[in-house]
């Protein structure tokens, strides 16, 4: 994901928050994931500070190197889609 620019704030656990800043941007760019069969939440303001709007990403064990692609080219796709 960071390869590609996105923003993903670090930790050593299975939730990786996807940084998208605008709730609006963030709340549509999850849609469009979903329409693409990537399952995940946006999350803005009251839950998280103003401005600083995200996309929860959960990873397991049980994904395969080919589910985590298909997820970054889905992400890819979701912001080529948003920014025309």
């Amino acid at each position: 994901m960071t390869e590609e620019g996105f923003d993903v704030l670090p930790g050593d656990h299975a939730i990786a928050p996807v940084m998208i800043g605008d709730a609006a941007v963030a709340g549509r760019m999850a849609e469009l994931l979903l329409e693409r069969g990537v399952y995940v939440i946006g999350f803005s303001y009251p839950v998280v500070p103003q401005g600083r709007a995200r996309i929860r990403v959960q990873l397991s064990a049980a994904h395969s190197t080919e589910d985590v692609n298909r997820a970054v080219d889905a992400f890819v796709a979701a912001r080529a889609a948003l920014t025309g």
